[in-house]
């Protein structure tokens, strides 16, 4: 009988609960043995691994975090820690690893697939920087809590006549900001992929305070600039009260939506897929709609850029 395992590592996503029970059910159709392997490349190092079957997966696809729980591991950084979970692999007669999670994680499926182990990943990031795909698992879950958070601080922000600053995550990438915002109406979103224009910014405020706007919402991804600096300058500038809300690692837990299970269980369907024809050192991803599979060493070289046509779509629609 063959064997395989799923790791899920770096920043949880909702919907990893969803991509692991699809792993391990699709596999049990095949005849296939499912290794789990706890917190994610610690794991491997350390040899942390228990069966899952299909009663062990059930009743997950609703949780969100990932019940095989995840870490970041400096160690796996190391060659020779990485020969070290090449070799456990080995021990236990594994066949495929199939790696669940962000750039970080990928990268070190790529790493081991160097060194001859048969990896497949999956891309799970609420920041949807992954390239090789239009959506990672996660992202419209994160989204949505984003969203929620708009419309709840929305109320508060009319009644007072004030101005709210929403951070939201995205060190190195504004797509969370910028869905988000779109979806929420902001007056301004400000990402770190694209330089901002402060002045703009107050500029746009005062005009729909001018035209009877009752409040103002700006939505700032925290690579971007500090949030309580922003709204500091923006008070000073603009003479109105401001409030800044950090949401942070709200935006990470929750039950993950619809969109997440189905996008998680058809990516990893796809991936198990891959496993079955022998066509390891990729990704699976979605493409206009379509599950498809890319190298992992052109997702782990390539960059993800953002939606400049969205962008100017939100600055046109929030005048």
């Amino acid at each position: 009988m063959k064997r395989v395992a799923v790791l899920t590592s770096g920043g949880d996503a909702p919907g990893m609960n969803a991509a692991i029970r699809a792993i391990v059910r699709n596999c049990a159709h095949k005849g296939i043995t499912v290794f789990g392997v706890k917190r994610g490349f610690y794991g491997l190092i350390y040899h942390d691994f228990i069966n899952l079957t299909v009663n062990s997966v059930g009743d997950i696809i609703h949780r969100g975090g990932t019940i095989l729980r995840t870490s970041r591991t400096r160690e796996f950084r190391d060659v020779n820690m990485r020969m070290r979970a090449k070799e456990a692999l080995d021990y236990f007669g594994i066949k495929a690893l199939f790696v669940i999670g962000g750039n970080g994680t990928l990268c070190g499926g790529y790493e081991l697939s160097k060194l001859g182990v048969n990896v497949i990943g999956i891309p799970a990031s609420i920041d949807n920087d992954i390239p090789g795909t239009d959506e990672a698992i996660g992202f419209d879950t994160a989204v949505n809590t984003v969203l929620d958070a708009i419309n709840r601080i929305r109320d508060t922000a009319t009644s007072h006549e004030r101005i709210f600053i929403i951070e939201v995550m995205g060190r190195e990438s504004g797509q969370i900001a910028l869905a988000s915002g779109l979806a929420g109406g902001a007056e301004s979103i400000l990402v770190p992929e694209l330089p901002y224009d402060l002045e703009d910014v107050v500029k746009r405020i005062n005009a729909g305070i001018a035209r009877g706007k009752l409040h103002s919402i700006i939505v700032v991804a925290e690579g971007c600039c500090s949030a309580i600096e922003l709204g500091k300058q923006i008070e000073k500038m603009s003479r109105h009260e401001t409030r800044v809300t950090v949401l942070g690692h709200t935006q990470r837990g929750g039950t993950p939506t619809a969109a997440d299970r189905i996008l998680a269980s058809r990516l990893a369907t796809k991936a198990v897929e891959l496993f079955i024809s022998g066509d390891y050192g990729k990704m699976a991803g979605i493409q206009d709609g379509k599950v498809t599979a890319v190298s992992l060493q052109s997702v782990v070289e390539g960059k993800k850029e953002l939606n400049r046509e969205l962008y100017e779509l939100a600055r046109v629609l929030s005048i």
